[in-house]
């Protein structure tokens, strides 16, 4: 077999990957459990000085793949880790000669400089045997799912030598969608912070970064197009902002992991931080006949309103390559809709009578339409079909309200949208004991269905909110706890 494109040099990891590196060891094989795994009790003996990543002949992606090129040499420090942190010349662990050991990559398409998408094929086959392991997959993010997969089946034994035993690996994900979302308004996240859990996540093959990026508490965002909605809405307008810099790298760094980034720019409830840098985008609450001062949710009766969102999602478009936006629609509060005189004379005009449901609905209709005018796929909570909205049959819908998601599985796919489940996975929640076993208990298609409908379940979601999360605590919250408790 010719060999090109070899990485058998050390590179020196960052403390992040010594970090989680730690906590994969810690699992007992290949996390998620693959499809099909076949192991024996023969093994290998590895040495990093005779190891090395190649491309195989056969692969459409060779030499110069920026996503392979840079994976090779980032698993190659998280499967030895004592050596890239010991001296230049290495460590040897064996007594006798070391034997080479080769992992031959290759891949059907090329797709090196593209980002994952929701039809990505991340699929793999991984065979390890005497002295090589070949792993073959249709794209580079198949290929990475199994770089992951072979780095969790080499092991230490008690004189730190390395191993890995024969396998047979037949691998593909159950769900298309496997989110985590991170809260950036409640508590800002310095980024290092961010890029850690995009490494963390691919670790576990999530393949999809839910960027809550902006809410009530702070709008961190920098947008170019509305430079005061950071400047006055953030925590800080210089140390609490992500700039396009800033979220550029992010996605690059969740591209080169085969992680989607979705954004989501919550309204028209959820906004308050908006309303400082954007006048006369929020509602003026009245106590009688006057103003109160204060401020509710979006208003959705004013044409500047809309020419606003239409322009901040066209920089949404042109920031984040992904096809979907999430629009958020949750938790409106429609006290403050209800004491404006202006909007009850709207709500007259239109029809609504009393019912603010569907002044809610008027709004999300308007800024969905916008968002598939963009060729953009929108996500919304649940809250916009349970309003009975007019929603295209595109939109994907995400549950988050616990004590009815089975039945809310069954009439969404009943009515023909593509649905995320989130709701059993609201990990910023705090109780005692072995949680973690409700969370893996959970089956997305448990539900009273067809066959057709359980395959609208395009996946699921944890959501971390950050309420009581910032950077001190986010790492244990989302998985040291949760891998010690297994």
């Amino acid at each position: 077999m010719a060999h090109t494109g070899i990485h058998s040099q050390p590179v020196r990891s960052c403390l992040l990957l010594v970090v989680v590196s730690v906590w994969v060891q810690q699992v007992d094989g290949v996390w998620p459990l693959p499809q099909q795994l076949d192991q024996s009790a023969d093994r290998n003996s590895l040495s990093p000085q005779r190891f090395s990543f190649t491309y195989g002949r056969d692969s459409a992606a060779q030499t110069g793949c920026s996503v392979l090129d840079a994976a090779f040499k980032r698993y190659f420090s998280i499967i030895f880790p004592d050596f890239t942190k010991g001296s230049e010349n290495g460590l040897q662990y064996m007594w006798s000669e070391p034997q080479p050991f080769v992992v031959s990559v290759s891949v059907k398409t090329r797709g090196c400089d593209g980002y994952p998408d929701e039809d990505s094929d991340e699929s793999y086959n991984l065979s390890v045997s005497e002295g090589q392991a070949v792993l073959r997959s249709v794209t580079v993010w198949g290929a990475l799912r199994g770089l992951e997969s072979f780095s969790q089946l080499v092991y230490q034994d008690d004189y730190g030598s390395y191993f890995i035993n024969k396998t047979e690996i037949v691998d593909f994900p159950r769900f298309a969608f496997r989110g985590l979302l991170l809260d950036t308004s409640r508590h800002y996240l310095p980024l290092h912070a961010i890029l850690k859990t995009l490494d963390a996540m691919a670790y576990s093959k999530f393949n999809v970064f839910h960027w809550h990026i902006v809410d009530d508490p702070s709008f961190p965002y920098q947008s170019r197009t509305f430079p005061d909605l950071s400047n006055k809405g953030a925590f800080h307008p210089f140390t609490h902002v992500y700039t396009q810099s800033d979220v550029m790298r992010v996605i690059e760094h969740a591209r080169m992991r085969g992680i989607r980034v979705v954004p989501e720019f919550d309204s028209p409830g959820h906004t308050l931080s908006w309303g400082k840098g954007q006048p006369n985008l929020l509602t003026p609450c009245y106590k009688g006949d006057v103003p109160s001062g204060s401020f509710g949710p979006v208003d959705p009766t004013v044409d500047t309103t809309y020419k606003f969102m239409e322009s901040l999602l066209k920089e949404v478009k042109f920031v984040f390559p992904d096809s979907y936006v999430h629009l958020g629609g949750d938790e409106v509060s429609f006290a403050c809709w209800q004491s404006n005189p202006n909007v009850r004379t709207f709500m007259e005009k239109m029809g609504f009578g009393k019912d603010f449901t569907k002044l809610e609905s008027f709004y999300m209709e308007s800024i969905m339409n916008m968002t598939a005018a963009l060729n953009r796929t929108s996500i919304v909570w649940q809250d916009v079909f349970d309003y009975r909205e007019r929603i295209p049959q595109d939109t994907v819908l995400e549950i988050w309200k616990g004590e009815t998601y089975q039945a809310e599985l069954s009439r969404m796919t009943q009515a023909g949208h593509r649905v995320l489940l989130s709701a059993p996975w609201y990990i910023n929640h705090i109780s005692y004991g072995q949680d973690w076993r409700n969370s893996y208990a959970v089956q997305p298609q448990n539900f009273s269905g067809t066959e057709e409908q359980k395959k609208l379940v395009i996946g699921g979601e944890v959501a971390m909110w950050g309420e009581y999360v910032d950077a001190t605590n986010l790492n244990p919250r989302l998985w040291y706890e949760k891998i010690h408790r297994q």
